[in-house]
């Protein structure tokens, strides 16, 4: 990776995402649900990721980026699951079994209250309740100087861009047209400004771009 990267905004902890993204530049298709947690197709849009972790060494750097030095997660609720509302009587803790892959604090953002999770491999999801700034002071704390991983959607990824969060961003761009979905660069304003590409890979199935925040922005 490119060396000399600006630090993030406290000076130690970057917010980062690692996200694959469609030709037409959907994070997922449509209509999410628990038989298609990332909509209709968007799984496709991961086929490059499983390949590396299978074996492919060449791509495997960048399907691990999202974990690389982190010490927490921030993500959206629709990507913990697939409840909307009151979390009621359903026990729902998240798509990946009793071992997730975080093993960091997890801070999830919901307008329902629910408590601390725990799971194994040192995994606790915690439910954030006011907004995305405090769920940021929360993980920066918990990562205790390592970076924060946003794990996304894409509509939690936007309302970092537009708070003029995030620090870098990966974006790996598959060949794979969705034709409706959710789009990460939507309604984020002029912030895209401010950053710049400081890596560019590609390979037969996915593109790898790597944009960081300009100096003194």
């Amino acid at each position: 990776m490119t060396s000399g990267r600006p630090p993030g905004r406290n000076g130690m902890t970057r917010l980062k995402f690692s996200l694959s993204m469609s030709l037409d530049g959907f994070l997922a298709g449509p209509n999410q649900s628990r038989e298609h947690p990332l909509g209709e197709g968007g799984m496709a849009l991961h086929d490059w990721a499983f390949a590396a972790r299978d074996g492919d060494d060449a791509e495997a750097e960048y399907a691990n980026l999202w974990s690389k030095n982190v010490g927490a997660v921030i993500m959206g609720r629709n990507m913990f699951g697939p409840i909307r509302g009151d979390w009621g009587d359903e026990r729902w803790n998240g798509w990946w079994g009793d071992d997730p892959p975080y093993h960091t604090p997890v801070f999830v953002l919901t307008h329902h209250a629910r408590e601390p999770l725990e799971m194994q491999g040192g995994t606790t999801f915690h439910f954030v309740t006011d907004g995305i700034e405090s769920a940021f002071e929360r993980a920066t704390a918990a990562a205790s100087g390592r970076d924060i991983s946003l794990g996304g959607g894409a509509s939690t990824a936007r309302q970092y861009l537009r708070a003029g969060l995030v620090d870098e961003m990966a974006i790996h761009v598959t060949p794979v047209l969705l034709g409706r979905g959710e789009r990460l660069f939507e309604d984020i304003g002029d912030v895209l400004g401010d950053y710049e590409c400081v890596e560019v890979a590609a390979s037969p199935v996915v593109a790898h771009f790597t944009y960081v925040r300009k100096n003194g922005s």
